[in-house]
């Protein structure tokens, strides 16, 4: 190994022990004992299958006036990823702080798959309720076993309209936000929508919905899917599912001023992976990964405005946790989280340590959809490994059945975006980008021979953080 080689490895490891520490140094108190301490109550608003949807983001389609009215008053981070684009999967990293191959909630959390986090997991309910917080939930949850996801009530189990009318599921938690309590709550709002229903994406006619719906031969479709009839017909039914969880989050913010709480209360707004499509939803490609954050913090100093950090779902509870002052798990005692606070990026920028690397860890989706991929990215490049590439990737069953797949497969289509339908089927084992001369992912530049500094440094990287992180998949470096 050379000098710079091991410089870098050891500048690494050095930045994540520092922001271990400083996790680990919140002081203890119980805040349901301190009368003197003000609320500092936690909204984690959490979409189901949306990616970058929003007008705040640039897109075009105006199906989210409220959530771009929120954006103004919020920071918005253009570079935040999921770490895994999996409904389970990606919850309990939010919810744990861990990549899931440490939590062992692989993939999805119910039948026949049955994941489950490991009983000794410290989760963000779990912290916040030890802290004297009252937790609650409404809608998804996703994974198991409650011991380690212990909420004390369960809002919008019954909704008028079914499980997607997500107005329903804002004016379910109204008792939570009206209560006079000494101690402060963390609410955890899981809309389902736009994830798709039983048949389309459950645009029926509900209480309390004004429907938009949108032409499809008027709409722009993202650069990841295929322009045809049928991508077009999903893509503008998908749009609609977008507008109903706009005026969702709308009627929870409403709420939310109107009980006063939006002067006492962090609201985040995330959602836990891209749009359920081929080449977003399960994949590491950037339309299932890059999603949208939004935070906006009561704090008189706190600025909205735009921040470009390259943040990722652990940095969540650990966000949340500096805001409400709760003592973070403890590295010295085994229990390492994966992220770091972003108020730490807020609050000093041009700070050089906050221009590094993320890191994507997927395993599985459903049981079936074993396709492992690790991932590493900086403020330019990205590099994926696919452990499994002599496999063909994958579909999870509702983007198998979706109208926009069965026409590719059923017309033979051999262009899926910004690749074949052959690539997106059947990957290679490294895929390198530059993302910012190609943000579609269309050049893959690992075989390339100037290419051959950046492949090598990315590849020590991602070796050396699953080192870190004790993933049981480092194996397949020796063996394979």
């Amino acid at each position: 190994m050379n000098p710079r080689t091991s410089q870098m490895q050891s500048k690494f490891l050095n930045r994540v022990l520092m922001t271990l520490a400083l996790l680990a140094c919140h002081p203890l108190h119980n805040r349901a004992l301190n009368a003197a301490q003000p609320n500092k109550n936690v909204v984690l608003i959490v979409a189901d299958d949306l990616g970058m949807q929003l007008g705040a983001y640039g897109d075009p389609h105006k199906a989210t006036p409220r959530l771009d009215k929120f954006a103004q008053s919020a920071v918005r981070f253009t570079q935040a990823r999921c770490t895994t684009a999996s409904c389970s999967a990606s919850r309990s990293v939010i919810l744990t702080g861990l990549q899931n191959h440490a939590s062992g909630q692989f993939g999805h959390q119910h039948m026949p798959a049955d994941f489950h986090t490991h009983e000794t997991t410290k989760s963000l309910p779990l912290l916040l309720k030890n802290d004297g917080y009252r937790v609650a939930r409404a809608g998804k949850l996703h994974v198991q076993p409650d011991s380690v996801y212990p909420f004390d009530t369960v809002f919008g189990q019954k909704l008028p309209g079914g499980p997607h009318n997500t107005v329903a599921l804002a004016n379910s938690v109204k008792p939570l936000l009206e209560e006079k309590s000494r101690q402060p709550f963390f609410l955890y709002f899981c809309p389902i929508d736009p994830h798709r229903a039983a048949k389309g994406f459950g645009n029926q006619a509900m209480q309390g919905v004004s429907p938009l719906q949108f032409d499809p031969f008027k709409i722009y479709l993202p650069a990841f899917l295929p322009d045809t009839p049928a991508a077009r017909t999903e893509w503008a039914d998908y749009l609609q599912a977008v507008n109903r969880l706009d005026q969702g989050v709308g009627r929870l913010l409403d709420l939310i001023s109107e009980t006063g709480h939006d002067k006492d209360t962090l609201v985040i707004f995330m959602s836990d992976n891209g749009p359920p499509f081929p080449g977003a939803k399960t994949s590491h490609y950037e339309a299932g990964v890059r999603l949208p954050l939004l935070i906006r913090q009561p704090e008189k100093d706190f600025e909205p405005g735009d921040c470009n950090a390259l943040v990722t779902w652990a940095d969540i509870l650990p966000t949340i946790l500096s805001f409400t002052g709760t003592t973070a798990p403890d590295p010295s005692k085994g229990d390492m989280l994966h992220g770091r606070s972003v108020f730490e990026w807020l609050k000093n920028p041009a700070n050089p340590d906050f221009i590094g690397h993320v890191f994507l860890s997927h395993t599985f989706h459903e049981i079936q959809m074993y396709y492992p991929m690790r991932t590493v990215i900086n403020s330019r490049f990205k590099l994926i490994h696919n452990l499994a590439w002599p496999l063909e990737a994958p579909s999870a069953s509702d983007l198998f059945e979706s109208l926009t797949w069965q026409d590719v497969l059923n017309r033979k289509i051999e262009t899926y975006g910004p690749r074949t339908t052959k690539q997106l089927q059947h990957r290679p084992e490294w895929e390198l980008y530059d993302l910012q001369k190609d943000p579609n992912e269309s050049v893959n530049l690992a075989s390339e021979k100037a290419y051959n500094a950046t492949f090598s440094s990315l590849k020590i990287q991602l070796r050396r953080y699953q080192e870190l992180t004790k993933d049981p998949w480092l194996s397949k470096w020796k063996y394979e």
